[in-house]
């Protein structure tokens, strides 16, 4: 039997101040993981850290716009600066506000295309020096069941997934085993990613989409699988949903 006690990792995470970010950034600190969390709403972010460092965590946060190349770049040098390195790089951040293609909502596509794919290219693109560097990491990103079909008023949002899908297949397949890459693909969760659904058509139809969700902490769990898998093993894609979902 192993008696190994794991090595706590260094894990960034984007997008951590509610849903699935915030419900990762409770389990792996749970599991003895230091944690750097980032997005754009401080006061969460530090009520967070808070809680954990109050239960014995070690945890810190910094303000962070994934769509600013710059902010991303600080985000993970301060990161190393705090713990040294940078293990494990979580790209969560994400926004959907859903819209049939008819209704020409440009600006909300604009913003999709910004923070769910140039956000990801930003995160692999101020990470992976420092982990080729270091000789080793792993880059978690967070896409959806949207990665894989398409359904009405969530075509652009789709798109974006599928772009973030690619471009986790990409990444690993020229990671040369340096870097673990990983792709978490949620069914419908618990988050405030509908909040942001200003067309009437697309809020309904969410609302009906919605009744049955998975918890956020469940998509954490998956997270930390990958994040705990053995050396040598890289976990490239989990897709998960609720019992009983058609989605």
């Amino acid at each position: 039997m192993n008696d190994a006690t794991p090595v706590p990792k260094s894990v960034l995470i984007t997008g951590a101040s509610s849903g699935i970010g915030e419900a990762t950034a409770r389990r792996l600190a749970a599991d003895g993981h230091r944690v750097f969390l980032g997005a754009r709403r401080t006061d969460r972010l530090t009520r967070l850290v808070d809680e954990l460092t109050a239960g014995g965590a070690t945890a810190a946060c910094r303000r962070l716009d994934v769509t600013d190349a710059g902010s991303v770049d600080a985000f993970v040098a301060a990161a190393r600066d705090a713990f040294g390195r940078v293990d494990v790089l979580v790209n969560n951040a994400g926004v959907m506000p859903l819209s049939p293609l008819s209704a020409g909502l440009t600006d909300e596509w604009e913003r999709m295309v910004d923070v769910n794919v140039r956000g990801v290219l930003h995160g692999i693109g101020a990470a992976l020096p420092v982990m080729r560097a270091q000789g080793s990491g792993h880059v978690v990103n967070v896409a959806s069941v949207g990665a894989y079909e398409v359904s009405p008023t969530a075509a652009v949002y789709c798109a974006s997934k599928f772009a973030v899908r690619a471009l986790t297949e990409g990444l690993r397949q020229e990671s040369g085993g340096a870097v673990r890459v990983t792709l978490v693909s949620p069914g419908v969760t618990e988050s405030e990613l509908a909040d942001g659904i200003t067309d009437p058509e697309a809020r309904e139809a969410m609302r009906t989409y919605r009744a049955v969700a998975l918890p956020a902490a469940a998509v954490a769990d998956a997270i930390a699988y990958a994040v705990s898998a053995a050396p040598g093993v890289d976990v490239n894609e989990i897709v998960l949903r609720p019992v009983g979902s058609s989605q």
